[in-house]
């Protein structure tokens, strides 16, 4: 498939990622599927894309009509058989395998021969994943940072069987959103994610032992080493319960104690305190 063929993308999952993903995506000009397993879901997601947007014309970043544009090449639902149409179909579903992997399975007999089939995953092996699939050399890692609309990174993370052509395809969807990659070969957390939750684990543990507080540690990262937040706070923002399982899974798999999820991580997640989405975690989030 050449670059230029690119014209609609699907995106399975209209959470936190998913929603971000088809918004970046139908500004740049992009056709969106924007695909849930419940139509109230996708809607939520809509409405979420909305409410970004609104919020970026109050803020004199774009104009109503570049807003209404953007919203009118989304198509919301839940038809996976909408990808048939999508050149490249991006999977922004929880972060199990094994989900992961059933929505494949279900938007495998849709696609056509070209399209591309990307994970958002932030650290489950894209290899894997591949190796479940009949198309191993179109697949491959996406990896959008929270909030997708305003952080410029992208992980694109190279299976085993990834071809180069794949690759550079996705680099020029990439640019043409106006986000800028970095390319992994496939490993246990890629490169962000094996060190922000390291970084974060470290963080907490020092949290348990009293070293200090909260907002003393983050802002120690803020303003010494110039981190846009710190990371007990991208913890809330991210999901207590979403950075357990990615910390679980990097220790069973590189078998490296300093991935052990540190107590207060797993208490927190317990209690039910999983960030902003919940109101609390490290820190209590107004509603």
């Amino acid at each position: 498939m050449s670059n230029r063929e690119v014209r609609r993308i699907a995106v399975i999952g209209a959470g936190t990622m998913g929603h971000g993903i088809a918004q970046v995506a139908a500004m740049a000009g992009y056709d969106v599927d924007l695909i849930d397993a419940a139509t109230a879901l996708a809607h939520r997601g809509f409405e979420r894309v909305r409410a970004n947007l609104d919020d970026g014309i109050r803020r004199q970043k774009l104009s109503v009509a570049e807003r209404d544009a953007a919203l009118g090449r989304i198509r919301t639902g839940t038809e996976m058989a909408w990808c048939s149409d999508a050149d490249i179909v991006i999977e922004a579903v929880p972060e199990k395998i094994e989900v992961k992997a059933a929505v494949f399975d279900q938007v495998a007999p849709h696609i056509h021969s070209g399209a591309i089939l990307a994970t958002n995953t932030s650290s489950l092996s894209v290899t894997e994943l591949q190796q479940r699939t009949a198309h191993a050399e179109r697949f491959i890692g996406l990896h959008f940072f929270n909030p997708v609309h305003i952080n410029k990174l992208v992980e694109v993370v190279r299976g085993r069987q990834t071809s180069d052509e794949t690759v550079t395809s996705c680099l020029s969807f990439i640019d043409c959103i106006g986000k800028d990659p970095i390319v992994v070969n496939d490993a246990p957390g890629f490169a962000t994610s094996r060190l922000g939750v390291l970084l974060g684990l470290e963080a907490m543990r020092m949290l348990e032992e009293g070293v200090a507080s909260a907002a003393d540690i983050d802002k120690a990262m803020e303003l010494g080493y110039r981190h846009p937040m710190g990371p007990l706070k991208l913890t809330d923002l991210v999901g207590l319960d979403v950075r357990l399982d990615i910390a679980r899974y990097l220790h069973e798999k590189l078998r490296m104690e300093q991935f052990r999820p540190p107590r207060i991580l797993e208490q927190l997640v317990e209690e039910g305190k999983l960030g902003k989405k919940t109101g609390q975690g490290f820190y209590t989030w107004e509603a």
